[in-house]
This record gives structure tokens, sequence and C-alpha cells, in this order.
């Protein structure tokens, strides 16, 4: 069935699910991957320029912090991914919609990336704050679980030939590991820890320099547009992989 062929989408529910049809989630990934790589690199250099050139020494933690450009917007994806790939997967499950299944796999290695990234730039910034490469701190011992959890979900869909029973499977192991997240993110708060709280809150203003928050933003801007891109991109791959299949 061709997308010329699919009955048109008027109403609400319609609307909502209309790419949840391979073809027009195809046709969909096909015009935004290419803008959001765009966006990635350029956002990406952008980010580089402004944090390790541009931005001022800092006053405590001299030119050591400038890891903290790496390390924050990949800690921050790192729990964002994982989430959505809770929501996606029980979305599969409960939905028994393909794409959905697909797009929490798709998500799954760059998910699993950022917080390898995350635990690799924070030793980085701990060895010379902290004097050590790494402690058993409730933050880091977190988001440590939370790259075996995306390591684990990966060998799991992948072990499985299946696909439904891979995304079953899959979302169960998605949903229970979720609990981890808002105990990353409240780990600060709830036990005495050497990580640092936010430096920036919802509720209070930045405690950074201008161009050190622009330097920030830039690299989360460019991290965002590369977990869609790639997302999409490992998405149409899935799909055309299960196309071959059938």
């Amino acid at each position: 069935m061709t997308d010329a062929s699919l009955p048109p989408t008027t109403e609400p529910r319609a609307r909502w699910t209309r790419f949840a049809s391979p073809v027009r989630f195809e046709a969909l990934a096909s015009r935004l991957a290419p803008w959001c790589w765009a966006v990635a690199v350029l956002a990406g250099l952008a980010g580089l320029y402004v944090g390790f050139i541009v931005a001022p020494t800092d006053a405590t933690q001299g030119e050591a912090y400038r890891i903290l450009f790496i390390h924050v917007p990949a800690a921050w994806l790192s729990m964002i991914c994982y989430l959505a790939i809770a929501f996606w997967a029980v979305i599969g499950w409960v939905l028994k919609a393909r794409m959905a299944s697909r797009l929490a796999r798709a998500l799954a290695p760059s998910g699993a990336l950022y917080t390898a990234m995350a635990l690799w730039t924070g030793a980085l910034w701990g060895q010379p704050t902290w004097g050590t490469w790494w402690v058993w701190d409730a933050r880091l011992t977190s988001e440590l679980i939370l790259l075996l959890l995306y390591l684990g979900y990966i060998a799991l869909v992948e072990s499985i030939d299946d696909d439904r029973r891979a995304a079953q499977a899959g979302a169960l192991l998605a949903l229970v590991g979720a609990l981890n997240v808002p105990i990353i993110y409240f780990s600060v708060r709830w036990w005495n820890t050497l990580h640092q709280g936010a430096s920036i809150s919802m509720t209070a203003a930045p405690t950074m320099a201008k161009t050190m928050l622009l330097a920030l933003g830039l690299m989360t801007v460019a991290f965002w547009a590369h977990a869609i891109a790639a997302t999409l991109t490992r998405a149409r791959a899935l799909s055309y992989e299960q196309e071959w299949k059938e």
C-alpha cells in the first residue's frame, strides 16, 4: 500500500497516529533528518567555539570547568532518552504500534552513547576538581546503572528474533528501568554527595556568565538535534530491515 492509497486523516485520532504508518514516517524522517544533522553540526561547532575560546576562565574551577559544556548536555540527554525509550516502548507494546517500538530501539544507542559520554567527561572533570577519577557517589553510581540498563535493553531486544516479543520484553525492562531516572536527578538533593547541584534552575536565575550560558545552550541544541537525527536515521534503517524480512 502506497502513501497515496492510504485513507485521509480527517479524524482527530487519525491525525495523531498518521505517522504510525511506516510509509508516512519514512517521508517525515527523510525530510527532517538532514536538517537535524545540519543543526547538530552548526550548533556544536558554535558551542565549542564559544565554550572553549570565548567564555572566560572560571574563578573557582579554572579551565577544567569547560568540560561541563559537553558533560551537562550529555547527562541531560542520557536521562531524557531513557524516558523517551520507556514511553515509545510502552506505546508500541500497548497499542501494537510497530513504529513506536522501532523508535524506542532507535533511541537506545544514542542514549547509551550520551550516558557513557557523561560518565567519561564527569571523570575528566572530577579528577582536577575532586582529586579522583571516580567515587561511588549517588549521582555517579545511578548514572552507571543507567548505562547498564541501556546496554541491557539493547542486548535484550537484539537477542530476540521475533519483533513483537522483543518489543514486549524491551518495554517491560524500559518501564522498570525508568524508575532509576528520578533517582539520578534528585540524588544530589536526597543524599549528601560530592556532585554539585544544578547550575540552571527553573525557579532561580542562572549562576553562570552569559557567554557560558550561551555555550551550554548551543551544545544542548546540538545534542538534541543529534539525538533526533540519529534516531530518525536508525528508525528508517529498522523499517527497511523489517520490510526486507517480510
